[in-house]
């Protein structure tokens, strides 16, 4: 037996979410056992634990789409049986069990090994977050940004992919603003790397379709107004890589940062992200120095606490990472 967070939702209590025994035989059907070390509380785990959104797509489901562990068994040879793997999307805990649990029956497809200088713990303090902030900083280098091409904004600042993409960006030279509704971690914020704090009320509120240029480029958590508003202050040329909707799945924006610009949108899905992706995002987190930084932006929880820092993180009131040692 070993113990899961597990979401159910029936007629006697409605969507419910607690730590349950499990044993084997209730994990779905995969072709690697993973004895799990940690997991994460991502946004969308809060959205499955907490039933605010329709995130869920079975029941019972065990939630967590981060994980880290070692594997117990495998039916075939791309794993071995002591080896340690991570564990980011692909639809776990959502149509897939997923990783707060003690045990997790994986797809060996959506198994990468663990970066050999990377350990189980800080894998999960990076987790979908920082492996996310690094898409995005990859997807803007692409484009041709650089720390000479000027500043760059990254909104929900003090948000898991925000706070990695300030420390990414800073460790590469760049100059940063970080937008935040929390101007009171200012000095948490310039201590991971930003070099300006703005208020998020500069842009969450409806703008104008052209706005002064301030930034090269951006990176966004947030989405709704504020990614329209971040689109109209790009400088010719620069773009926007969209990773997030905090604020709201809608996009009340123009065509004219586009059109009149040049401004470049840039999707970041981390989900569905090609294997290749995966493994080049990941490589690059291992040549970061954010080992050093890990403590400053994480905080660690067990099974039992998992449910009210969903709550808590929904409302605004965790700052950076939560990491859940599954067998505390």
């Amino acid at each position: 037996m070993f113990k899961s967070l597990v979401i159910n939702k029936d007629d006697s209590q409605g969507y419910h979410t607690q730590v349950k025994e499990l044993n084997e035989a209730d994990l779905q059907d995969g072709d690697v056992l993973i004895k799990v070390l940690y997991s994460t509380i991502n946004y969308k785990d809060a959205l499955a634990i907490s039933g605010k959104a329709p995130v869920v797509r079975r029941f019972p489901m065990i939630p967590g789409i981060d994980l880290v562990g070692v594997v117990e068994q495998c039916d075939n040879s791309k794993f071995v049986v002591g080896q340690h793997v991570l564990l980011n999307g692909y639809g776990v805990g959502e149509k897939y069990l997923g990783g707060l649990s003690q045990k997790a029956r994986i797809n060996s497809e959506f198994l990468i090994p663990l970066p050999k200088s990377i350990t189980p713990f800080n894998a999960m303090a990076i987790g979908t977050a920082g492996y996310t902030a690094m898409l995005s900083v990859m997807a803007l280098e692409k484009q041709g940004i650089t720390p000479e091409s000027g500043s760059i904004l990254v909104t929900g600042a003090t948000g898991g992919v925000g706070s990695f993409a300030i420390r990414i960006l800073a460790e590469l030279g760049y100059s940063i603003t970080a937008s935040t509704g929390s101007t009171k971690q200012a000095a948490y914020l310039k201590q991971l790397g930003a070099n300006e704090i703005i208020d998020r009320a500069e842009l969450s509120a409806p703008g104008k379709p052209l706005m002064k240029e301030r930034w090269a480029a951006a990176i966004d958590s947030v989405g709704s107004t504020t990614l329209a508003n971040v689109c109209a202050s790009i400088n010719y040329g620069g773009c926007v890589a969209a990773c997030g909707l905090a604020q709201g799945m809608d996009f009340p924006a123009t065509v004219a940062p586009f059109i009149l610009r040049g401004v470049s949108l840039l999707g970041i899905d981390s989900v569905m992200r090609p294997q290749q992706d995966r493994l080049d995002a990941w490589a690059r987190l291992e040549k970061t120095k954010l080992a050093d930084k890990i403590s400053k932006i994480s905080t660690t929880v067990g099974l039992e606490a998992a449910i009210e820092v969903a709550d808590q993180l929904l409302a605004g009131k965790v700052t950076g990472r939560v990491v859940v040692d599954v067998n505390a």
